[in-house]
């Protein structure tokens, strides 16, 4: 089974499993990930679902889009790997993938 870890931004970490087919904010508001609201239900509108993506696996899964763009320059935690889980497409081949929550999602 692929797993993905979120790490809070104090270390702490949930290791889920990923659902193919899913959104990586799915996967983290069905499994209760502490720090991923999703408020906008995946629309790209809220930002509430920013992720930090591992430096290790920035190729593997993709820069953001114009879309994600919208809602990330608005965000002071913005990071040259920062992604809206909502728009990102969980494949198993991600599996051991690692992001980071920003701290004031919390």
């Amino acid at each position: 089974m692929a797993v993905v870890t979120f790490v809070s931004h104090d270390g702490e970490k949930h290791g889920v499993p990923l659902e193919e087919g899913r959104s990586l904010m799915q996967v983290a508001t069905n499994n209760a990930v502490p720090g991923i609201d999703g408020d906008c239900g995946g629309e790209a509108a809220c930002g509430t679902c920013h992720v930090i993506v591992d430096q290790r696996w920035s190729d593997r899964v993709g820069l953001s889009g114009a879309d994600e763009e919208e809602m990330l320059v608005m965000n002071p935690e913005r990071q040259p790997t920062s992604r809206l889980s909502c728009q990102m497409q969980v494949s198993e081949a991600w599996d051991g993938l690692i992001v980071h929550l920003p701290e004031f999602q919390m």
